[in-house]
């Protein structure tokens, strides 16, 4: 295993990867592989396809290939991200690998998956992240708090969310999270003209904006990927998110 056409590849995103980023990517692969022997977290199990379709397609949308994304993040002053229904750490822990100095929490409603996240930050020696149990639709009412963040309803610049959910859907889960002016970042692999369309009025109701698709291919690779951006101009209405099951059925 060899970590050659791993910095290949985030050099040509634009990154300068240092031996101690590298290094993290390593022990992470490795930490996902073992714990996958006994939970499922991943079919992806080979270092190569790893690096491309988990390391790789994590980090692309925040380097060259979008590179309004990148700015946001590289931005002087405090930046709070937000990943949810992370799994098994897509996109949040590449991206803090490759970002250091930014804030971010991690969501996932598995106990299970939480408590690998939590053994990978003290692995990995990763600082200011910390992964938390629950869903969405609980943490981000007006009345929920979660310690030592007080509400975290509003309460990020960018959150993103990577093989969740469609658009329509995810946009219920994500906007209410995101600051008015920040970012909700949706991971999609293809038809996101599609599930814009759907989403268009759920998007509205929740407080986002515009809306825009950025296109991609992954390096050396001809995977086509695509980030749906929705910039929030308003506040979430109060009423949303609604209960635990309710947006997967029946979607704004």
């Amino acid at each position: 295993m060899t970590t050659d056409r791993l910095k290949e590849n985030l050099v040509s995103l634009g990154f300068a990867p240092s031996e101690e980023q590298l290094l993290r990517f390593v022990k992470y692969y490795e930490l996902l592989i073992e714990r996958n022997k006994v939970m499922n977290l991943t079919a992806i199990t080979d270092w190569d396809e790893a690096v491309t379709k988990h390391f790789v397609d994590s980090v692309a949308p925040f380097g060259n290939c979008v590179p309004e994304l990148f700015h946001i993040m590289d931005a002087s002053g405090e930046v709070r991200v937000l990943d949810i229904g992370t799994g098994a750490g897509f996109p949040a822990i590449p991206l803090k690998i490759m970002f250091p100095e930014v804030s971010f929490v991690l969501f996932d409603a598995l106990n299970k998956r939480v408590d690998f996240l939590n053994e990978v930050i003290t692995v990995l020696g990763l600082s200011d992240i910390t992964a938390i149990h629950g869903r969405a639709e609980n943490l981000g009412r007006s009345d929920v708090t979660e310690e030592p963040f007080g509400r975290l309803r509003e309460g990020f610049d960018i959150v993103v969310s990577r093989a969740v959910s469609r658009m329509s859907v995810l946009s219920e889960y994500c906007i209410p999270f995101v600051k008015p002016d920040g970012y909700f970042v949706a991971y999609k692999s293809e038809k996101a003209e599609e599930e814009l369309f759907d989403a268009k009025n759920a998007i509205d109701l929740l407080g986002g904006g515009e809306a825009d698709i950025k296109e991609y291919l992954l390096p050396d690779t001809k995977l086509r990927r695509s980030v749906i951006i929705v910039k929030k101009i308003s506040p979430t209405p109060e009423k949303y998110p609604r209960r635990a099951g309710k947006p997967e059925k029946k979607p704004l």
